[in-house]
């Protein structure tokens, strides 16, 4: 009895160990595949956009001169208001240039009655030579007396227009419609050419805005406005003030300097806009941002899903066999929360914006679709 139960003991023993090292044996079970959240490459509306730091130029701004010297009589402007063309701004004395007007009439006068009498005395001679009554040096005399007599009839005239033009001189004058700046005189103080800048007009509607582009952004812009057909899309010119609002006038460009700036790699562009409400002011910087009209369709990829190493940017897709790829990918501008990708992936391909860390190119992986952000 004792020797058939040892016989079971040492079979059961033997049957244990076979069905452990049976399970020694075999593999481990494989993990899940990395559960990963994907969004398909999709084309939207959007519009490229370039951004730049601009100026505002008004278009004229002439400083007042004194062209003629005396003491102003009076100062016919308040500092800061707007001023039309030919509203009279200061005076100065005008009596010795009035006195000059009157003396160079004078003298004209008797200019032409001193030529008329040479006329007179040299048709005399005419007739008397005939006869030899008077000599051929005579009226060689009388003739040359007449010239003289012409040409001082002629010098006059041009120191009588002379002497209105001073006259005139005496009213400063707006050459443009524009907001004057501060008096640099005030009456009764003596001016004259060598005066300097008495005040500053600048005009105010339109202006300008000038902004510097460096050699390859414009290439860039050039490019995106191309069209299949030849033909180039329009552009806009937007502006934001200091505070970051954008002003409410889009701009016209309207110029592009011929030559680079050879320092700085950069030429200026220049864009006209209104200013009725005369928000903008001569001098101040703003944003000004270059972007296309109308939106055009381009595929777009989530920002989220964009990773960058030495050779440049790609994504990771999951193909219809759930195999994760690496795609290299040309960006172009930012909308949004997306980036316009402009070659490198085909619209409707799985992008990884999910779960980026868990993942390697060929390893298999489990695909949800992930809702896109509210404004992407």
């Amino acid at each position: 009895m004792k020797l058939r139960l040892l016989v079971s003991a040492a079979a059961m023993a033997l049957a244990l160990g076979a069905c452990n090292e049976r399970q020694a044996a075999a593999p481990p079970a494989a993990p899940p595949p990395p559960a990963v959240g994907v969004q398909p490459a999709a084309k939207k509306g959007v519009t490229w956009t370039y951004s730049f730091v601009g100026r505002i130029k008004a278009i004229e701004n002439v400083a007042l001169m004194a062209r003629v010297q005396g003491f102003l009589d009076k100062v016919q402007f308040t500092e800061g208001q707007d001023v039309k063309t030919g509203d009279v701004l200061y005076q100065i004395e005008k009596i010795q240039y009035q006195a000059q007007v009157d003396q160079a009439q004078a003298n004209l006068a008797a200019a032409k009655a001193q030529e008329l009498n040479a006329q007179l005395t040299y048709t005399r001679s005419q007739d008397l030579v005939k006869t030899q009554a008077v000599s051929q040096a005579t009226l060689d005399s009388n003739r040359a007396n007449l010239d003289i007599a012409h040409a001082s009839v002629l010098q006059n005239q041009a120191a009588l227009t002379q002497a209105k033009e001073n006259l005139g001189y005496t009213d400063v004058i707006s050459p443009i419609n524009g907001r004057i700046g501060r008096t640099t005189y005030t009456q009764g103080n003596l001016v004259g050419p060598t005066s300097g800048t008495l005040a500053t007009i600048v005009s105010q509607d339109p202006m300008y805005v000038l902004f510097q582009v460096s050699v390859r952004q414009l290439e860039e812009i050039r490019e995106a406005r191309k069209q299949e057909d030849g033909s180039q899309l329009k552009i806009a010119i937007t502006v934001r003030l200091p505070t970051g609002k954008e002003y409410a006038h889009p701009g016209v460009w309207n110029y592009t300097d011929p030559q680079v700036d050879q320092q700085t790699d950069t030429l200026t562009m220049r864009a006209t806009l209104p200013n009725p409400e005369r928000q903008l002011i001569d001098g101040e910087f703003v944003s000004v941002e270059v972007r296309e009209r109308q939106e055009q369709p381009r595929l777009v990829v989530p920002q989220a899903a964009i990773q960058v190493d030495q050779a440049g940017s790609y994504v990771m897709v999951v193909d219809k066999d759930n195999k994760v790829q690496q795609r290299r990918i040309k960006l172009g501008p930012q909308q949004g929360s997306d980036i316009v990708a402009e070659s490198g992936i085909e619209e409707g391909e799985n992008i990884i914006v999910d779960g980026l860390l868990k993942v390697r190119p060929g390893l298999i992986v489990s695909a949800t679709p992930v809702t896109p952000a509210s404004g992407s």
